[in-house]
């Protein structure tokens, strides 16, 4: 009964509001981050998609099987295939600033289950991977933050598949400078050999579901499959919250 009206007066005094709209978020769907209206309007990331880094097709770009920057990058992308539920816009981009830079943690929650959701309903092979492994940040960068939001997600999709997370013999050696301003050449000679295994018996013959937040050009990811195929992995498949 206290317990009850303590929450009444915790709502009543520090209302939930919606991460996205910031309007107060009605019973019964108080314990959301999100409202209703605003999650069913996130940028969904749609079929057909680019047979190299996962966005939506254009009627224009199904011809070639690959969207405008894979055509024009013309790369052979070390993952053999890539997804994202999302677009790397409005609200999506909006949330995801948050849970990086802001120190909201708690996101990774409604963001995972974007990625969950988002496995269900296209089927993705989820059963044949040996593991799900999140993209390293470096130590200094780990510092900084404070969490790896891609071991975030990694854990909420590991949660609803019972699957195993490779956090350890996966690392990334090189502090980076941020990508925004680089060329696509640049991007990949900033991040070549940024990363290392470990311990190459955990990688051989595997099979490995590799996990971000955001794939823009996908050269991180790249440089990490190559990583990753290099001790050994069998198939990589790269699944980003956003693109």
């Amino acid at each position: 009964m206290l317990r009850g009206l303590f929450k009444g007066l915790k709502d009543l005094l520090y209302p939930n509001c919606c991460l996205v709209c910031k309007n107060r978020i009605p019973a019964p769907d108080q314990e959301q981050l999100i409202c209703t209206v605003c999650w069913d309007k996130l940028e969904k990331n749609l079929p057909p998609f680019c047979a190299g880094c996962g966005r939506h097709l254009t009627p224009e770009a199904i011809k070639n099987n690959a969207c405008p920057s894979c055509s024009k990058c013309k790369t052979n992308f070390c993952f053999d295939r890539a997804f994202s539920p999302c677009q790397y816009s409005g609200s999506v981009k909006k949330l995801i600033h948050e849970f990086k830079y802001s120190r909201k943690d708690y996101l990774g929650q409604p963001l995972g289950k974007l990625m969950n959701t988002f496995i269900h309903d296209y089927h993705l092979p989820i059963e044949y991977f040996d593991f799900i492994v999140p993209i390293p940040l470096h130590k200094s960068r780990l510092r900084e933050r404070e969490f790896n939001q891609a071991e975030i997600l990694s854990h909420e999709i590991a949660r609803q598949f019972n699957k195993k997370v490779l956090t350890d013999g996966f690392i990334r050696v090189k502090p980076t400078k941020t990508q925004t301003e680089l060329t696509w050449p640049q991007r990949c000679q900033n991040m070549e050999k940024s990363f290392s295994v470990t311990k190459p018996d955990l990688i051989k013959d595997t099979n490995l579901l590799l996990v971000d937040d955001v794939l823009t050009t996908g050269a991180t990811s790249n440089e990490a499959a190559k990583c990753l195929k290099n001790a050994g992995a069998k198939k990589v498949l790269l699944l980003t919250l956003a693109s």
